[in-house]
Order: structure tokens, then C-alpha cells, then sequence
């Protein structure tokens, strides 16, 4: 494994050869555009939010302070910022859209029952992979629940885009690619934990093998009813172990870079 991490933010290379070579972003961030607050006051309005989430059976503290943390209002076009505290999923542009806010935090807290953290509940998961980036909400989400996250985004509008929301926060531990997100980004494995907002038939190898002993992958994938089955693998000393749980509803996981 490197020891020196890539900076923020990091452009891939295409080919799956180059997709471990990270290397300095040559495109110029596009001017940064803030959203409004909502008419109402986001603290009030999250915090509501926050408490649907806890109605609604996510019962991690760390889920949920994350959760609060984090204004998804600066995430979402100014047109529908009034929606932005709402448990529904909204579009981003180019085809793909931000998770309801439930998608994010139950994905977040499997995540953290990863076997690494089963004797140590409370404690920050390690280094996250998340495989599709879209406009950067989860990506900051994961950055207060874990030590460092890499973001993999194929859309090219959406990788600058999340650089701009990303930008204002500072967040040194958050390292956004552009890249193919089914062959993951091994320069940075072995991952504590994988988490994957684009759905295939199956999970690519590579983020099999770059998981570490004791992580986890949460993501979506093709179920034998022929929609899609939230699914969450273990990788421990004896294997993997996977598990089926509830029907879910993301864009298909595509290879390439678009």
C-alpha cells in the first residue's frame, strides 16, 4: 500500500490501469454557488429531520449526529431547497439524484456494524470507500463517523459539482476521484468499510479484495426478484458472509468514466 495519500481533490485517469494512480485534478473548480437557507430555519428544520430518522428506527448515535451535522440544503438546487429536509430523493442533474435522507443514514449504519467495531460501539469506523460520489452529501455524512473517506465519481458534472459543495467545509480527510468506481481505488485499500450509492447484478472483486478483514460492504444489487436488495458483506478470517435485507430503488453501477 502507498504511503502517501493523494490530496483534495483527486482526478483518475480512465483506464483501469491508471485508476491507481491518482493524480492532481487539472480542471479548474467551477465558481462556488451557495444555496439559501430555506425560509424556515435549517437548524429547526434538520433537527426535525433528525428526529424522523430516530421515529423511523435508525438508533446509532453517531448516525444520527452526522445526520444533524450536515446541511443538506447546500447539497441541492436552490429551486428545491425547500425540500431539502424532506425524506424524499431529489435530483442532481445528468440523470441521477441525492438519497432520502432514511437511504443514507440506515446504509451509514449498517456500515458501522462492520465486525471491526463490534467490540468497540461508538468508536469512528477507518477508511471508507463510497462508490459513486453524486453531489458530495454522504460523502461529508461519512466524514464524521469515519477517519478518512475516498470518493469514487464516473460523471465528470457531478465530480466538479461535489467538489464545489465540498469545497466551503474544509474537509481534509474527504478525498474525491474521478474514476471507475467498479474497479475501486486501490491505493487506498484495505478499506474498513465500502458503501456503494449504484446498484449491479453483483459485486465487483475488486472491492471484494480491497476490503480489510473485519470490514464491511454495504450496497445495493440485483435481487432474484429482479429489482434491487440492499446487501451487506463481511469479511472476516473464516470469509465472507452475506446478508439479504429490504428491496431498495438506486441507478444501475456503471463502468467508464462519462
Amino acid at each position: 500500500m502507498a504511503s502517501q495519500r493523494p490530496g483534495f481533490p483527486v482526478r483518475l485517469t480512465p483506464t483501469a490501469s491508471a485508476a491507481t494512480r491518482g493524480r492532481a485534478s487539472a480542471v479548474p473548480a467551477k465558481p462556488l454557488v451557495v444555496n439559501q437557507t430555506p425560509s424556515m430555519a435549517s437548524d429547526a428544520v434538520r433537527a426535525r429531520m433528525v428526529q424522523r430518522l430516530a421515529a423511523q428506527g435508525i438508533a446509532d448515535a453517531r448516525v444520527l449526529r452526522a445526520m444533524s451535522a450536515v446541511e443538506r440544503h447546500r447539497f441541492v438546487d436552490s429551486a428545491l431547497v425547500n425540500q431539502a429536509y424532506e425524506d424524499t430523493s431529489l435530483p442532481i442533474g445528468l440523470g441521477q439524484t441525492i438519497s432520502k435522507p432514511n437511504v443514507v443514514a440506515r446504509m451509514i449504519e449498517l456500515l458501522l456494524g462492520a465486525p471491526a467495531l463490534a467490540s468497540k460501539p461508538g468508536d469512528r469506523l477507518g477508511r471508507v470507500l463510497e462508490i459513486g460520489t453524486g453531489c458530495g452529501y454522504q460523502a461529508a455524512v461519512l466524514s464524521h463517523v469515519a477517519t478518512e473517506v475516498y470518493s469514487i465519481e464516473r460523471l465528470r458534472g457531478l465530480h466538479e459539482r461535489a467538489r464545489s459543495n465540498l469545497r466551503p467545509f474544509r474537509l481534509a480527510t474527504v478525498h474525491l476521484l474521478l474514476g471507475d468506481g467498479m474497479v475501486g481505488y486501490a491505493k487506498g485499500a484495505p478499506y474498513a468499510g465500502i458503501i456503494a450509492a449504484a446498484g449491479g447484478d453483483a459485486l465487483p472483486e475488486a472491492w471484494l479484495a480491497q476490503l480489510a478483514v473485519g470490514g464491511r460492504i454495504v450496497a445495493p444489487t440485483q435481487s432474484p426478484a429482479g429489482g434491487q436488495a440492499l446487501v451487506v458483506v463481511d469479511k472476516t478470517a473464516r470469509g465472507l458472509e452475506r446478508r439479504v435485507l429490504e428491496a431498495v430503488h438506486f441507478v444501475p453501477l456503471k463502468s467508464g468514466i462519462a
